[in-house]
This record gives structure tokens, sequence and C-alpha cells, in this order.
């Protein structure tokens, strides 16, 4: 960390106290400034303090007063653009492949599986962080248009006939990557790849199926009849270049 730069601020809601306090010490010694709430309410209150803005939350999926899911929905549909942009790494026991994908859907930036060693935490954090806090003129992209839909990579919108589609953080990252790859076929391993996922999944074609089903309800005229992402059976899928 630079002189110049102050730490960033973690807020960290978990209700178990050994682990709080393991990541908290962890996460110190590698200068980063902690908040710990042990239940949602307390933690979405250090989340709207205005003298002390939030840069990355790790959010416990099993929380006393409400699920981690619901907090994750919450800050991503809060009113203030930044608050709701905060990037969040959602931890939880439970390791199998429709939590992990329910988490991503619902807006968090990456997830991780109870037991972990800190040390892949912090390599998780530090990966988000890297990602949220690209310069301008790096994140900086083209519009895509594809008929009625466009894809809006600067801004992180997808709009069809000009009217807004709300998409989670992977959703919109799995859009893009097929719009940027457009008229390829692409394989269920490459557009895992494509997103921070957890790569220890057991099930990464169910996973992706999942991501591919959610995201056609949002972006089809008819999802039965997906005109926009073709399946191309045994090999995966493909995003229509020519599209009404």
């Amino acid at each position: 960390m630079e002189d110049n730069q102050s730490p960033k601020h973690i807020l960290i809601i978990e209700d178990d106290p050994s682990l709080a306090e393991l990541i908290s010490e962890y996460l110190s010694m590698n200068y980063y400034d902690i908040s710990h709430a042990p239940t949602a309410t307390q933690g979405l209150e250090i989340l709207n303090t205005p003298a002390k803005p939030v840069d990355l939350m790790i959010l416990d999926l099993m929380l006393p007063d409400m699920d981690g899911m619901q907090v994750c929905q919450k800050v991503r549909q809060h009113k203030d653009s930044r608050l709701s942009h905060t990037p969040i790494v959602m931890l939880t026991a439970k390791g199998d492949t429709t939590d992990r994908v329910l988490g991503l859907e619902m807006g968090a930036d990456d997830y991780i599986a109870k037991p972990f060693e800190p040390r892949e935490l912090l390599a998780r954090i530090r990966a988000v962080l890297r990602r949220h806090d690209l310069p301008a003129h790096q994140q900086k992209e083209d519009n895509l248009t594809f008929g009625r839909l466009k894809v809006y990579p600067d801004s992180h919108e997808v709009t069809i006939d000009d009217e807004p589609v709300r998409l989670t953080t992977h959703q919109f990252q799995l859009l893009h990557y097929f719009a940027t790859h457009s008229g390829k076929v692409l394989s269920r391993e490459q557009l895992w790849h494509a997103m921070p996922n957890d790569d220890s999944s057991d099930n990464i074609d169910r996973a992706i199926d999942v991501h591919i089903s959610r995201l056609r309800a949002l972006i089809e005229d008819n999802p039965r009849q997906p005109k926009r992402i073709i399946t191309v059976r045994g090999v995966g899928y493909q995003f229509a270049t020519d599209q009404v």
C-alpha cells in the first residue's frame, strides 16, 4: 500500500465470533481497515454510514436475523448507486452448485465455501478490488448492438428497445462475454472461466445451464425458443451475430 493511499475499508458480516476475529486479524495484518457486524441489520447500518464508506463486504450466507441472499439483494437494489455497487464476497458453509449460482445471481462478486484458508480469501478480495478499481481508461469499451439489444460495457447497462434490462453482476458478465464473442461456439467451461466463479465446482455444466436459463428469461422474446443465445448440442452455446 502506498503511503498516500488510505487502507481499504472492509465490512465483515459474520455471526461466528471466532471466524470473524480470525478474518479481521488476518486482513488487518495485510493493511485493511476492518469493521465487523454479527447481524445483517448492524451490517447494513455500517454500510449506510457516509462518514466511513465501505470498499468491500464479506457476507456470510447464514445470519441470525436475515438470510445473506436477502442482504445481497438489498445492497444491489439500494437507491444510492455507490452503495449498490459495493463489491461482495459471500461466505457460506454450503458448497453445492445451487447455492453458489444463487449467490452469484443475487449479485455477489465472488463466493468462497467454508472452511477456507485466510490467504485464499485475501487473494479473492484483492482480485475483486482490482476489477472494481480499474481506471476509467482501462474500462472504456465500445457499446455493442445486436438488433434491439444493446450492451453498454462502461455503465454495465443493457437495453432492449431502449428499455433497461436489469441484470445481476454475473448475468452482465456472461452477456458481455457472449457479446464480445458473438458467432463463436463457446463451451460451458469457457463460459465458466469467463466469470470470477469458484473453479472447484463439481458440476460446471449445470451451473452454466442455470445461468443461461436465467439470462434467457431476461433477454429473449421467447425463452423457450431462444434466438439470441443458441444451444449447440454436445458443444455449448453460441450468441447470434444477426438479431432482430
